[in-house]
């Protein structure tokens, strides 16, 4: 049950609740006022990953702020969609959204994306930087020449791929994502590597925002990486295409920006224990979204 349920910051009353279904058009309302790209759709996909979460009302039953968390078992959680509508973002209303989802996560390893207007906030809560994600999107234009590696087979996802790219994506991750992946396919096409007749890497892309996001991509490589990206690139020429990377620097790096999608913005990837990301040998060179990791 939630306890501290109202708060007054300066004269304005706010009061929170659990976010549920019914609240999709409102939400999307919240996040068009600070320019956040998701669309009602994109919300209901949050949901349907199991995803929970907060949102504050103001007196009349306007949703002026959210918060979300998704497990991931019972020792691994990550947080997203911190929105506080553009007059309460000085007033404190994030912070009291996040302690009532970190009253939810207590003992579970955090793991979260944070915009740089929100980094301050979570900082003060204890959590720590890892690593930068880096936000690439534009007008998509294949590239010239992006033969696939020797040895390799780029093809459409099939049925029978599913075990294989769950195996993968445990090991970019560490964690079983098991509902990501099933839930995101329902929405997506997907591209997977194939070497001496096994997959070695694969990508998922689907309607988000303004247009489509890649994502996640899963290789071992930079090259594996491109060529599971170029046929999504090459599918949405000339539309609006979204990647979401955690490469800084490199050849993976370089294709987005030859390809039209220039680095937009960043986020930070933090988390409020000793957790570390898994690190093995097979990469993940794009989110699902930063939302979704």
């Amino acid at each position: 049950m939630l306890a501290d349920t109202s708060k007054r910051l300066q004269t304005y009353e706010l009061t929170i609740r659990e976010l549920n279904e019914e609240d999709i058009d409102k939400l999307h309302e919240l996040s068009v006022a600070v320019r956040w790209p998701h669309r009602p759709n994109d919300w209901k996909l949050l949901l349907s990953l199991g995803g929970k979460g907060f949102v504050g009302c103001d007196p009349i039953g306007r949703i002026v702020a959210s918060a979300m968390w998704f497990p991931y078992g019972d020792d691994f959680v990550t947080i997203g969609m911190l929105i506080t509508s553009p007059k309460l973002q000085t007033l404190g209303a994030g912070r009291w959204l996040m302690k009532h989802v970190m009253r939810e996560c207590s003992g579970r390893h955090v793991l979260l994306n944070s915009t740089k207007a929100a980094y301050r906030l979570y900082e003060s809560l204890s959590f720590r930087p890892i690593h930068k994600i880096y936000q690439h999107q534009g007008i998509a234009t294949p590239s010239v020449g992006v033969p696939a590696p020797a040895d390799t087979q780029i093809r459409d996802m099939e049925a029978d791929d599913l075990e294989s790219i769950l195996a993968l994506d445990f090991k970019a991750f560490g964690l079983n994502r098991s509902n990501v992946i099933n839930t995101i396919l329902e929405h997506a096409t997907g591209t997977v590597l194939v070497r001496s007749g096994s997959i070695e890497g694969f990508s998922f892309c689907r309607k988000f925002g303004r247009g489509q996001v890649v994502g996640p991509i899963v290789s071992t490589n930079n090259d594996d990486a491109i060529a599971l990206t170029a046929p999504h690139v090459s599918r949405h020429s000339g539309t609006f295409l979204r990647v979401d990377t955690s490469q800084q620097t490199g050849t993976f790096k370089d294709y987005l920006i030859r390809s039209g999608l220039a680095e937009y913005d960043t986020v930070t990837t933090m988390t409020n224990d000793q957790f570390e990301p898994h690190q093995g040998d097979v990469t993940c060179y794009a989110l699902a979204s930063q939302a979704l990791s």
